[in-house]
């Protein structure tokens, strides 16, 4: 659990990330990137990953944790969401479990999961991690061709290298 309903988990924060500090040393010492935050309330649903917004696409839809006061509503999701929409990709905020991931992955609706933030703009997932059991998202290492694409755009719009139809960038 990151963040805590009537808290500040959606509000950028130097107070959001200090608090994390301690698991994330924890999960790099048993040799993990990231640490998968879960709501506090039932400590189930999948909110974010690391200081970064999740997104998976499922059964070839964008879904990804709805804001309800605990998951920032970042620059970067927003971004993302409105690119895959864009491009013609259903997008569903709604909560995923643990156990919906881990059925997901397994059954082959979940084919992609990535994070998304302001320093590292689109990051993949390979794998995810809980208690005893790991699931493996495609090869592990190869970044989803949704995921891609994403990045990409988003990535060229930014640099100037396509145009930007959203209006998002303001050229001085």
């Amino acid at each position: 659990m990151r963040a805590a309903d009537g808290g500040t988990g959606e509000v950028k924060t130097g107070g959001n990330y200090a608090a994390s500090l301690y698991a994330a040393r924890e999960a790099a010492e048993k040799g993990y990137d990231q640490v998968l935050w879960l709501d506090a309330k039932e400590k189930k649903y999948v909110e974010e990953v690391g200081s970064m917004n999740l997104c998976f696409i499922c059964d070839g839809k964008l879904v990804t944790s709805p804001l309800k006061g605990t998951i920032l509503d970042g620059i970067t999701r927003r971004s993302v969401l409105e690119l895959a929409r864009y491009n013609g990709i259903e997008v569903e905020e709604r909560a995923l479990s643990v156990d919906d991931i881990f059925a997901g992955v397994e059954s082959g609706s979940i084919t992609e999961a990535f994070g998304t933030g302001t320093a590292v703009v689109i990051s993949p997932v390979g794998q995810f991690t809980y208690k005893d059991r790991t699931v493996v998202i495609g090869d592990g290492k190869t970044t989803g061709r949704v995921t891609q694409e994403l990045y990409d755009t988003l990535t060229d719009i930014q640099y100037g290298r396509m145009p930007d139809p959203h209006g998002w960038v303001d050229l001085l």
